[in-house]
């Protein structure tokens, strides 16, 4: 392995935060430091001396400061090889100072589309001499130390103290492969921004934010979320959440969204599936309704609501073994109460869009597909039975149809009164999931005479609808499209049901 010392530097960042702690550590090792523009500037308000970029290239910045540093006699001295007599001989030929460690922080492309800024702003921000000075310096890291972000700036200033200006091979490489993650994630996201609309069939998927977890799906599984979490949610109490863990609030979240604004609704997760889910007047009710669904199941389940939870929920909640809790926020007596479990995570969620696509691998790739943003509403229901839906029906409807979207197919939901009283979840068979689901609401005594029941695709057959006739059930929501539809509205309409079609299949797998 090689040692180098740093004698000279070009400094050209977007962010100076964190930056002037470095440039005089530089100045106290009699570094040479070239910089241009804002960032020149910048330092020559701290006092320290510095080389304009132009007084090497002999050219001033041009083009409203879009060409800068693209220059052979800055790029010279950032690819030229310390060992190869050639490359010496022509430094010294053409005048070109050897450079030895680069600092870039790039424009903040991403951020600027997030702002919801125009087409020509964002256009601006695509960096093109920041990046080409990371590539330049990462790829020649055997002589050549890159600093490619504002968030690496801490490491390389405590590697400068306590080196003494001095780097390893090992150190450049380190650093080099933070630049090519800069380098990838940056023209990544500036691809899907020019194919937001998928013209060209292409992925590209980066996430910088990476978190080792304790374990996969199984302990025997190594397991990494990548993503930003905190900016989805405020943790305020417990321990790592899990790769289960994750799953499970992913799909936590994603229900209850669909709920976003309406009453107290509250809802009890396991395995991706909502054991326990109800509506009402205030979030214990919700809570105490969500929780009578099935007692059983709840225990260590995934908690979330779409409002504040108070001090008497908290009470209630606290009674039971659950892993996580989720709300928009929290009161500070029930934050008191459910922090008194040490391992029990507690979450705020915060205001943050989901992906418009899903992503899982496949065989030997990914399939991607449209994040599935349809919500059943009341204009979307066709009538096709001669008995119509009263008013309390149609917003049972509604209320199992969203449950049912976010439950595992094959799937059927059955609820009254705005409680979740079953649901049949991932069977091969549509009459085994609605079997299941009438087991289990008769198992904890919910009488499913005047519930209503949910079904994510067509029936083939009457057969569900004669077994959910016979149950008690006088209500059903489905999104149609069989070629033997007739035959479950002819069942319908000979024993008194009310079905409505949505035009919408739900799968989830």
């Amino acid at each position: 392995m090689t040692n180098k010392t740093i004698s000279s530097a070009l400094i050209s960042v977007f962010s100076k935060e964190g930056l002037a702690p470095i440039v005089k550590k530089l100045n106290e090792l009699n570094v040479t430091i070239y910089s241009t523009g804002g960032t020149e500037k910048f330092i020559k308000d701290l006092g320290i001396d510095v080389v304009p970029v132009e007084d090497v290239t002999s050219y001033p910045s041009i083009l409203g400061g879009r060409v800068k540093t693209l220059h052979p006699k800055v790029f010279g001295g950032i690819l030229n090889r310390q060992n190869h007599d050639g490359d010496v001989a022509e430094l010294a030929e053409f005048e070109i100072p050897q450079i030895d460690l680069v600092i870039v922080d790039l424009y903040p492309f991403e951020k600027t589309v997030a702002s919801g800024a125009n087409n020509q702003d964002i256009i601006e921000k695509i960096d093109i001499g920041g990046i080409s000075l990371i590539r330049a310096a990462a790829k020649n890291y055997a002589d050549v130390t890159c600093v490619s972000s504002v968030n690496d700036y801490s490491e390389f200033l405590e590697l400068l103290e306590t080196k003494n200006g001095e780097t390893s091979e090992e150190d450049r490489k380190h650093f080099a492969a933070k630049a090519f993650n800069i380098s990838s994630h940056y023209d990544s996201a500036i691809f899907n921004y020019f194919n937001k609309n998928h013209e060209i069939a292409s992925l590209k998927v980066s996430e910088t934010n990476g978190k080792v977890l304790r374990y996969g799906e199984n302990p025997h599984q190594k397991g990494f979320f990548f993503g930003d979490f905190e900016s989805m949610f405020t943790k305020l109490h417990g321990k790592e959440l899990s790769y289960n863990n994750l799953l499970d609030v992913d799909a936590a979240v994603n229900l209850i969204l669909e709920f976003k604004g309406e009453d107290p609704t509250f809802a009890i997760l396991k395995h991706n599936n909502a054991c326990g889910f109800a509506q009402r007047h205030t979030v214990h009710q919700a809570y105490t309704d969500a929780l009578a669904g099935d007692p059983v199941s709840a225990f260590g389940g995934i908690l979330i609501c779409n409002t504040e939870i108070d001090k008497s929920t908290a009470e209630e909640i606290h009674k039971l073994f659950c892993e996580v809790v989720i709300a928009p926020s929290f009161s500070e007596d029930a934050l008191e109460i459910l922090k008194g479990k040490k391992n029990r995570i507690l979450l705020i969620l915060n205001e943050v869009a989901l992906p418009k696509t899903t992503v899982r691998t496949c065989l030997n790739g990914v399939l991607v597909q449209e994040r599935d943003a349809k919500t059943d509403a009341l204009e979307d229901l066709k009538n096709v039975t001669t008995s119509s839906p009263t008013q309390s029906e149609l917003e049972d409807l509604i209320f199992a149809s969203k449950l049912c979207k976010h439950t595992k197919s094959n799937t059927i939901v059955l609820a009254k009164n705005k409680q979740l009283c079953a649901s049949g979840t991932g069977q091969t068979s549509r009459v085994d999931a609605l079997n299941q689901a009438i087991h289990k609401a008769k198992s904890f005594n919910f009488d499913l005479d005047g519930a209503v029941m949910a079904s994510d695709a067509f029936f083939p057959f009457p057969d569900c609808v004669e077994i959910a006739k016979n149950a008690g059930i006088n209500a059903v929501i489905q999104p149609g499209g069989s070629i033997k539809d007739e035959l479950s509205i002819d069942y319908c309409n000979a024993n008194n049901v009310a079905m409505v079609m949505t035009g919408t299949r739900h799968f989830k797998h």
